[in-house]
């Protein structure tokens, strides 16, 4: 049987990071580019992924 591919992900933040307040700031940012949280989000995965696959 082959596996599923999810088009969702969910991220929970560890509490060593909550004092950097990571929820909080994506909120402020969202609102201020006139985004949604996930499109950061997805933006932020995205180019992490490309910065780190040219390693």
């Amino acid at each position: 049987m082959a596996k599923k591919i999810l088009d969702r992900i969910s991220v929970v933040i560890p509490q060593s990071k909550m004092d950097q307040k990571p929820v909080q700031r994506v909120m402020k940012l969202s609102e201020k580019k006139d985004r949604s949280i996930n499109y950061l989000v997805v933006e932020a995965i995205l180019e992490y992924l490309n910065r780190e696959e040219k390693k």
